[in-house]
């Protein structure tokens, strides 16, 4: 054994705190008035959808993580996107570690000829996909996907902690350095949030949520983390024959297909900056369970707890021994708060087993409080005229004479009566001028 001395470091004091060291450099900090951001050219992916949501197209050097859970349709939006881009002229990259080139190309061929022309290599060596990389040089790459990658000098098995951080650390150096403008196609846990390390979503730039059931048509993609652009952007999708299709008026679609069945009202929504008309549907069923069954699809259980609460103390119809449904129809999920007038309506038409109107549907928006008042919500007058373009004359929303629940409720019942005694007049001028 020989004892060996370690070098204490520049600048150190003999204690080994102290000041700066002397050769570091000071650095002169600058105004961020006076910082010059050079206009970046983004990348279209020409998908307008899929824009909106990243805040325009694609940035180069920046590094996009796509998640949702299996057979969603991320790999299909990914290949249309490169598709599009090499359909332009932009030099496009796939990396495969998931599927074969055969198995993608299988997938690819429903896509069009533009996906065809996409480069692939189906690789999980980290260091072989930076070659790649290296000599290639893309303007845009999918890797799909960042869990099944590995790097040789570390252990533990490809999807660890270390192996996704390292993997993703490294594709994001590569990415800024240059300039290429990276996709990350990521797994998702059982409770569908994103797998892996947290320092992945801090690593990347964007992070995307790709939400739906593989049973149902529609699809959505949501921003959860953008820093190009706006997280308040949700994209609509469609699953068809030939893949995703964007679905850019999708509140004709909903409107088209709501009921007027007892337990059904129109819910006049706010997707970031887009108005968006979706159906709210609700069932009161007896139950001999205890307790009863609270099932949400599309809505957040705790807030359906919370509308049950207020609509049973402050509204009079407790629905305590009953089991109760709420679905957003679609396969659309709302999280915001503006849903809450909308669902305790459906479920009151439900309980009730009463249709609301007759002739069209009804809408409503507006957020409860916990007394039983009601809140404004947001971008009012956008709803109001999303509504109207639909043709929805009835819309309970707060205002200076419905400021309750209490009052929204005798608001949509006074609708239902008017509309049901102009029915029967209509009738009854009808038989007068026959007979």
């Amino acid at each position: 054994m020989e004892e060996l001395q370690r070098a204490e470091p520049a600048g150190r004091g003999a204690r080994g705190g102290g000041s700066v060291g002397r050769a570091a450099r000071a650095l002169k900090p600058v105004r961020l008035a006076e910082v010059e951001a050079p206009a970046v050219e983004r990348l279209g992916t020409g998908i307008l959808e899929l824009d909106r949501v990243l805040g325009g197209g694609l940035v180069p050097g920046s590094v996009v993580l796509i998640g949702g859970a299996p057979g969603i349709g991320k790999s299909t939006l990914t290949t249309s996107a490169l598709g599009n881009l090499a359909g332009a002229g932009r030099k496009v990259l796939y990396v495969s570690g998931e599927e074969s080139a055969a198995q993608v190309k299988l997938r690819a061929e429903r896509l069009g000829a533009q996906a065809l022309r996409v480069p692939i290599v189906a690789e999980t060596d980290l260091e072989a996909v930076l070659a790649t990389l290296e000599a290639e040089r893309p303007e845009a790459c999918v890797i799909d996907s960042v869990q099944v990658l590995y790097d040789p000098a570390l252990t533990g098995a490809p999807g660890s902690v270390g192996q996704v951080r390292e993997v993703a650390g490294r594709l994001m150096r590569l990415s800024k350095e240059r300039g290429v403008a990276t996709l990350l196609v990521g797994h998702v846990t059982k409770e569908g949030s994103l797998a892996g390390p947290r320092v992945l979503e801090h690593l990347v730039d964007s992070v995307l949520s790709f939400e739906g059931e593989r049973e149902r048509a529609y699809r959505t993609l949501r921003a959860l983390k953008n820093r190009f652009g706006s997280t308040n952007e949700v994209g609509v999708f469609e699953m068809g024959q030939e893949g995703l299709v964007e679905v850019e008026d999708a509140s004709a679609r909903f409107v088209a297909e709501a009921t007027r069945a007892p337990g059904s009202v129109v819910l006049c929504a706010m997707e970031g900056s887009r108005p968006l008309l979706v159906e709210v549907q609700a069932l009161v069923a007896p139950s001999e369970l205890v307790p009863p069954r609270r099932v949400a699809n599309g809505v957040d259980r705790s807030r359906l707890a919370l509308v049950l609460a207020v609509l049973a103390r402050h509204g009079g119809i407790g629905l305590g021994s009953s089991d109760v449904f709420v679905s957003v129809a679609g396969g659309v999920r709302v999280d915001e708060p503006g849903a809450d007038l909308a669902i305790a309506l459906a479920l009151a038409s439900a309980a009730k087993g009463t249709e609301l109107v007759e002739d069209a549907p009804l809408a409503a928006f507006g957020e409860l409080g916990l007394t039983g008042e009601l809140r404004h919500a947001a971008h009012t007058d956008r709803r109001l005229a999303e509504a109207a373009k639909f043709g929805l004359a009835n819309v309970v929303r707060p205002d200076d004479r419905v400021t309750t629940l209490r009052q929204a409720l005798r608001a949509a019942a006074a609708l239902g009566s008017r509309r049901k005694a102009l029915h029967k007049a209509e009738n009854n001028a009808k038989k007068m001028q026959f007979t």
